[in-house]
């Protein structure tokens, strides 16, 4: 009867770690709720290499992350929604880049901020955006040597 006990004290203790790590992480990554964020939304030409979970930043500092992709079909723009840590005003004058962190890295959001004294308010879209470059594309150009912007 005592292992019964040993065993049923030790499964709660494990169970307890495993609930307390998933919480954690959780929080950690931006997933758990209770964050207080507020979703704000832009469409892309090209949303190459982002998808949801990407993070956004604003300065080099993650600030929230992509909630939500979507293509809209009257317009064959990729329409995102993200999220962006409550107690950061994003002025309303500015942009949204596609970003992209080396030659290696991974891509993320960056919101590059206006000087307007006004801010976004919660569910409003960001009209300024650039979206990703492809690599692939640009070296296609270097290789075949684009004469289009040289003066003769």
């Amino acid at each position: 009867m005592s292992e019964n006990k040993v065993e049923i004290i030790v499964g709660g203790c494990v169970l307890a770690v495993a609930i307390g790590f998933a919480l954690y992480a959780g929080k950690l990554t931006g997933f758990a709720a209770g964050n207080d964020n507020y979703e704000l939304t832009a469409t892309f030409r090209s949303a190459d290499g982002i998808d949801v979970g990407t993070d956004v930043r604003l300065a080099g500092v993650k600030v929230g992350r992509v909630t939500s992709m979507a293509l809209d079909p009257a317009t064959y723009r990729a329409g995102t929604t993200f999220t962006v840590r409550q107690g950061i005003d994003v002025p309303d004058d500015s942009a949204v880049a596609i970003s992209s962190e080396g030659l290696l890295g991974g891509n993320y959001l960056e919101i590059l901020p206006g000087g307007s004294p006004f801010f976004f308010a919660a569910g409003d879209q960001i009209e300024f955006t650039q979206g990703s470059v492809s690599l692939v594309s640009l070296l296609m150009k270097f290789v075949g040597g684009d004469d289009s912007g040289d003066a003769k």
